[in-house]
């Protein structure tokens, strides 16, 4: 099952209606927005329930990012980080593009693991490293306080995996770090306080909510 929804859906043109100059659709692509590999474009997979970050929204988290990690030109030098749900990984290989360390990609569905090991190969990217299995497992498995971020975008349809998600997520980012959530909904001040979390950035595009989350000790400025 794929890890994330499509941002919108798409309209199916009636043949009569397509010219031969518009037979062969291009396929979708991301783009790397900041970082060594800025620009390069990457093919998406035409799969159900995909759901790539916008590139807005992932500029908008970054220059977020890169205001908590101190550096400059939007870097994240020597982070460690897990995509949880990685689908096509945008939000994964945009950190290592920004100099992260080492990035973790976590996903279920076999032709996404085949495409972001394409990725992977592509950008020459050491950094990275792609595990096909449950994004929640992987973050229960890692270390306690051993993250610098973690990327949740689970399928919005799967209500049931934030909450254990964010836990995991809290218990292995280090305090200083980030946690960054994508949801259908806006999480509340007390839904986030139940889990020692509190919301630093947020904004909203469309049906997605963006929230950018550190632990109680780090505040809101």
């Amino acid at each position: 099952m794929p890890q994330k929804k499509a941002a919108a859906a798409k309209r199916p043109a009636s043949p009569s209606s397509q010219s031969p100059s518009r037979s062969k659709s291009r396929p979708s692509e991301v783009r790397i927005i900041g970082g060594q590999w800025k620009r390069t474009r990457l093919s998406v997979a035409d799969k159900p329930g995909l759901r790539p970050t916008p590139d807005r929204v992932r500029e908008t988290l970054f220059n977020w990012l890169a205001s908590i990690a101190g550096a400059g030109g939007g870097e994240l030098p020597g982070w460690h980080c897990v995509d949880a749900f990685a689908g096509t990984g945008a939000l994964g290989l945009e950190a290592a593009s920004r100099g992260a360390a080492s990035v973790l990609l976590c996903e279920q569905d076999a032709a996404l693991v085949a495409q972001l090991q394409a990725a992977k190969t592509k950008l020459s990217a050491e950094a990275v490293r792609i595990e096909r299995g449950n994004g929640l497992t992987a973050l229960e498995r890692v270390a306690a306080a051993s993250l610098d971020a973690v990327f949740l975008d689970p399928p919005f349809d799967s209500t049931t995996l934030y909450e254990p998600s964010l836990r995991a997520s809290a218990r292995a980012v280090k305090a200083g770090g980030a946690i960054y959530l994508e949801a259908p909904k806006h999480w509340t001040d007390e839904e986030l306080a139940a889990l020692g979390l509190v919301g630093f950035r947020y904004l909203k595009a469309g049906a997605v909510h963006a929230h950018l989350l550190r632990h109680v000790a780090n505040g809101t400025a």
